[in-house]
């Protein structure tokens, strides 16, 4: 056993000796590395460098890791040129640096400025430079220039070597002419026109009159927008097999012009065939579904009406108390008869609460702003008309040139993540405004306003406006959630100086403040109240005046409360196609103001679309006024005609002096107008639309107790008066055009056949 032991212990012994002599051969022969140089560098560290090596001392030489060891370090940037060679046991990494970039200067640029194009591009000064950063920046003012239009702008990057190791870098630009859309064509239209066509889409054809906006400016996502539109308009319209097959720029060799066409594979038109729901909810039948269907059978195929059903049903659904709901329509075709059979299958959907609502895009607009229009939160059940209802509310703020809110999946199943993504346009305004009006003459103003004051949503305004008629100024704020609470608060300071001479040889002013205080009672009904201190004076008064004016000479102190209930489902504030508004003020001249009176106003007003550019609206206002314990003075009284009344000047109508013909003004007023609106069949975005118009009221009736002198034309028989217009949102200011004949007048009326106004914004 003992020579056993020394026997094997030599074999040990042995077998060390042969792997140290085998890896002293590898290391003679170089198969493993003994040492790493690095050679050329001169800003960088040598171990920088080294961090990005593959291949490390004490292992073999592998060559696949020398490879890596290039790629990772022409990786960096950092490098113009890069070589590995081994020498013996040592490998030698050879660099040359990158310059840095001592400056970036841009030549040629004129309808970009550097510092839009610099923040855009991944280059700095005092940055690395490499070629494919430059290839980079190079691509994105390519890409910016396209954006704007000129797709035959051209950009050569120059360097310029300096001491150092240091270049300057000078982007030359060209940049070319606005690349037209000359031409927009369509194929496989039978049943529309082009020109129809051209009309449903954003992208237009470049003209003269365009100059002003971007619609003539080739942009993709505009045109697979545009497909969209298109086939949107042809389920408006009965056409259940449409399909937008394709839509193909084509830019010609000189890049100056775009040709755009659009291949429709129309269909045949169909009519809705037998409408049918089905309710899968535990106690709901299916006729209670019936009051929310917004198509009918026999009726032209709609798509739109489709969209809306589903919308109705979901609401019928959600009052009920099921939150949580699906429609789905169910088409059945039937080619020969060319019907469609459509089935709302309504059941339950899978049960999803709001996980977190995500907001970008808002730069100066505060998140607490976008939030409190939110009219779902975070926790709540996820509510697809709650989301249409925010984003009405959004868009409504006039902040944002667009809001986008998307649903997406959250963290579980049965959670949703609600990102609201908004584009934030210019809420401040300096203007000045310069018109002519028959009511006024010429008009002047110069007025400064910001609508989102620190991104808070305040509003904070101030003008100063003058006419031949009218001088005046006044400073406004409004705080939307006063206390963070539900409650918009509003202070106004004002001074006005107007001239009745042409109506009543008078004149006017007034000095005065306000408190507003306003609030949502539910998502369409509002109220508000205020409380005035308005100093009034009626002065220069002519000597040829009548004698009831002349007794009004001299000042008078307002101390006015008043609310407003108002109760609106407009689609649109500012130029509604739908829904109606109807809105009632109670006034109340109080002590220890030295006037005392209560008057009330009601104003009304419904809009109907017959079919898409064409909008029947009937509107209709009155308001009366009784003093209490005193006569009504001249400035709390009505005064009818202008804009109130077409076809009779302002002061026009109601109780006038039978021997000067003065008007006196009216304890009360009514009219009501019927207007139909229509487009003249010119391009959209001229802005452009007529209009008929009937427009019938009066005011009569006044008090003149204590006060004596001639007798006074009063009648309240209705006044009438037809007459067409013309408006313009032109990009000067709005005009507006109106020639109205009066049907029904009497001895005493004043009357015009021609109403224009005309203002502008610079």
């Amino acid at each position: 056993m003992r020579h056993f032991g020394l026997f094997a212990a030599g074999i040990v012994m042995a077998a060390q000796v042969c792997a140290a002599d085998a890896v002293q051969a590898q290391a003679r022969r170089g198969d493993v590395i003994q040492r790493v140089a690095v050679e050329g560098t001169n800003r960088i560290d040598p171990e920088t460098v080294g961090s990005y090596l593959q291949i490390k001392v004490g292992e073999p030489y592998d060559a696949a890791k020398v490879d890596q060891s290039l790629k990772a370090l022409y990786a960096t940037g950092l490098f113009a040129d890069v070589t590995i060679r081994r020498e013996g046991a040592t490998i030698v990494v050879r660099v040359v640096e990158n310059p840095i970039i001592n400056r970036i200067a841009y030549e040629g640029n004129r309808k970009l400025k550097d510092a839009d194009i610099g923040s855009e591009v991944p280059l700095r000064a005092r940055s690395v430079y490499s070629k494919a950063a430059v290839e980079a920046a190079v691509k994105r003012i390519l890409e910016l220039y396209r954006a704007t239009g000129r797709f035959g702008a051209t950009v050569t990057p120059k360097i310029i070597d300096l001491p150092q190791n240091r270049v300057n870098l000078v982007f030359e630009i060209n940049e070319g002419e606005v690349t037209a859309i000359r031409r927009i064509r369509f194929v496989g239209n039978r049943y529309f026109s082009d020109s129809s066509l051209r009309e449903e889409i954003e992208t237009k054809e470049s003209a003269f009159w365009r100059f002003f906006g971007t619609s003539d400016v080739y942009d993709a996502d505009k045109l697979a927008a545009d497909r969209e539109k298109l086939r949107k308009f042809y389920l408006s319209r009965g056409f259940a097999d449409i399909r937008v097959v394709s839509a193909v720029a084509e830019l010609t060799p000189d890049k100056t012009a775009f040709f755009i066409t659009f291949t429709i594979h129309e269909g045949d038109r169909y009519r809705f065939g037998k409408i049918d729901v089905v309710s899968n909810l535990k106690g709901v039948q299916a006729d209670q579904f019936k009051r929310g269907l917004r198509v009918r059978e026999g009726r032209r195929f709609d798509g739109d009406a489709i969209e809306s059903t589903i919308d109705s049903l979901t609401s019928v659904a959600g009052s009920m108390g099921y939150a949580f709901v699906r429609v789905n329509p169910i088409a059945t075709p039937d080619r020969e008869k060319k019907t469609v059979d459509i089935t709302f299958d309504v059941r339950e959907g899978p049960k999803v609460f709001v996980e977190r609502i995500e907001i970008r895009g808002n730069v100066r607009t505060r998140d607490e702003v976008i939030r409190r229009e939110m009219r779902i939160n975070e926790g709540d059940a996820f509510n697809a008309e709650r989301i249409r209802l925010s984003q009405r509310r959004l868009v409504n703020l006039e902040y944002f040139d667009k809001v986008d809110i998307q649903p997406r999946e959250g963290s579980a199943p049965d959670k949703a993540v609600i990102v609201i993504t908004v584009q934030e346009k210019a809420t401040g305004e300096f203007s000045i405004g310069a018109g002519f009006a028959t009511d006024e003459g010429v008009l002047g103003s110069i007025s400064i306003r910001e609508k989102n004051f620190m991104g808070r949503g305040q509003d904070l305004g101030a003008s100063f406006f003058l006419s031949q008629r009218t001088i005046g100024a006044d400073i406004s704020f409004t705080e939307p959630y006063f206390l963070e609470r539900n409650l918009a608060f509003g202070v106004d300071v004002f001074r006005r100086e107007r001239d009745f001479t042409t109506e009543g040889g008078f004149g006017t002013r007034e000095t005065g403040f306000r408190f507003r205080l306003g609030w949502r009672i539910t998502e369409d009904l509002s109220q508000s109240v205020s409380y005035e201190v308005n100093d009034k004076r009626v002065r220069n008064i002519s000597s040829t005046a009548s004698s009831y004016i002349k007794a009004e000479e001299g000042k008078t102190t307002v101390m006015q409360v008043a609310t407003t209930l108002t109760y609106d489902t407009r689609d649109n504030r500012f130029a509604p196609t739908e829904g109606f508004v109807v809105s009632s003020t109670v006034a109340y001249g109080a002590p220890p103001g030295s006037l005392h009176y209560v008057k009330g106003i009601l104003r009304g007003a419904y809009h109907y679309t017959v079919t898409p550019g064409w909008v029947v609206s009937v509107l209709g206002e009155g308001g009366i006024v009784e003093g209490l314990g005193q006569r009504v003075r001249l400035n709390e009284r009505f005064f009818l005609g202008g804009d109130s009344l077409r076809a009779f000047k302002f002061g026009g109508v109601g109780p006038r002096d039978s021997v000067t013909g003065d008007a006196l003004g009216a304890n009360k007023y009514y009219v009501l107008t019927t207007e139909l609106s229509f487009p003249l069949g010119l391009p959209k975005e001229f802005g452009i639309q007529g209009r008929f118009f009937v427009d019938v009221g009066s005011s009569f009736d006044i008090d003149l107790d204590g006060l004596s002198g001639p007798p006074v034309l009063n009648r309240a028989t209705p006044r009438v008066a037809a007459g067409v217009g013309v408006s313009w949102q032109s990009p000067f200011g709005p005009l507006r055009v109106d020639l109205g004949y009066p049907v029904v007048k009497f001895d005493g009326d004043k009357t015009q056949v021609f109403h224009f106004r005309f203002g502008a914004r610079f």
